[in-house]
């Protein structure tokens, strides 16, 4: 019996200790033998689907986002865009060509043109150019080609209502996390009746399908949503329009915002978080301005994570990706390793990852679920019934 407490027992508890030392989470939701929906887990930070699991499918699509939320996410993220018609699309470049067939429609041939986009003249074939009937006939690809090619030209581009209806036909709840995109650009060469801008229809849309609700509110944890924007004047006039969470969009240092032409340093200043804290509950920045990166190596983290928090504001940064070519040389081509650096060392509050399953696999792998739970008490308990004997 000795020998059993010496060797066997703090032999479990370090093992079990060790495996549980992540952030104490509820087990990832599914769901329940009643046919009743399980909630949003908000015990830990958010797993966001970077328009959809798009490291597997071709993103944007319907399967690419029915795969995330098989995968364990929290939330589907969507870009929203505008089709000829006024039609809500989930596409995020403005132009179709690089993950469309549209190359392969002669009878759109002449539709190419050039605009001025957030201050860049841009040549290509236009959403915006389009009726949604034929939008409907292109089929999507995918972006990068080092991902998996074979569902190329199978899936075709979805509106808004299909993406918000494939996240409430989900088992369990699961959250949207549309972004308004490109609003100057989409409001100059999109007019829809009665003097409606995008921001109006995108909504409405969102009204129309039950969602409502300030953060947490128990309205928003039947329904959750987060909207999200680079452009500060679309989430502020969007503000007013609705209670739900909105989550200010951050670039790359060089790069303004695209409606206001702020910079990096004065929308990430203490003063510009008191102005911004009155529209959205969060930022999110892009992830190698929270920790510079030189050489593909990580320097020293900035302070913005801690002063983001400091006024009481969410961090959700972007993109997450497995491949090698995006993975730091510090987290030697290992995905959990940085997801455990941004989740346990900068203390993010949600992640934008294009492998979901991945992100799902790490918070389960580190989570404590209620039978370690149970097994470490029953070991204290024999710990501490030994050494009254």
């Amino acid at each position: 019996m000795y020998f059993f407490y010496v060797g066997f027992v703090p032999f479990i508890f370090l093992l079990l200790v060790g495996a549980c030392a992540g952030r104490s989470l509820h087990p990832l939701p599914r769901k329940g033998g009643d046919g009743n929906k399980k909630p949003l887990q908000t015990s830990r930070p958010f797993n966001i689907a970077h328009r959809g699991s798009n490291g597997e499918l071709p993103e944007e699509t319907a399967p690419a986002y029915r795969r995330a939320i098989l995968e364990g996410a929290d939330f589907i993220e969507t870009d929203i865009l505008s089709s000829k018609d006024g039609v809500l699309i989930c596409f995020h470049d403005v132009t179709l060509d690089d993950t469309t067939d549209i190359a392969e429609h002669k009878e759109f041939a002449n539709r190419k043109r050039t605009y001025e986009v957030q201050g860049v003249k841009t040549t290509g074939f236009f959403s915006v150019d389009f009726t949604l009937k034929e939008l409907k006939s292109l089929r999507v690809k995918q972006r990068y080609p080092y991902r998996d090619q074979q569902y190329n030209g199978k899936f075709p581009i979805i509106t808004f209502e299909e993406f918000i209806s494939i996240a409430l036909d989900a088992p369990r709840i699961v959250g949207i996390y549309p972004e308004i995109k490109n609003p100057v650009f989409i409001n100059q060469r999109v007019k829809w009746p009665g003097g409606k801008k995008f921001e109006d229809k995108f909504v409405e849309t969102l009204q129309k399908y039950g969602y409502k609700g300030s953060y947490m509110s128990k309205d928003w944890l039947k329904q959750p949503a987060f909207i999200q924007s680079f452009a500060p004047t679309s989430l502020v006039y969007a503000s007013n329009l609705t209670d739900l969470p909105k989550i200010f969009l951050i670039d790359d240092i060089n790069i303004p915002t695209q409606d206001t032409n702020q910079s990096y340093w004065e929308i990430t200043s203490d003063r510009y978080f008191d102005f911004i804290k009155k529209y959205v509950v969060g930022i999110g920045p892009w992830k190698d301005t929270v920790v510079p990166v030189k050489h593909n190596y990580l320097q020293t983290p900035t302070d913005l994570v801690t002063r983001a928090h400091a006024h009481n504001l969410q961090v959700h940064p972007y993109t997450y990706r497995n491949e090698n070519k995006f993975l730091h040389f510090n987290f030697s081509q290992d995905p959990y390793a940085e997801y455990d650096f941004w989740l346990n060392e900068i203390g993010v509050d949600g992640l934008f990852t294009d492998f979901t399953g991945s992100l799902h696999n790490f918070q389960k792998w580190t989570s404590v679920d209620d039978s370690a739970s149970k097994l470490l008490h029953k070991i204290a308990l024999m710990i501490s019934s030994y050494k009254k004997v």
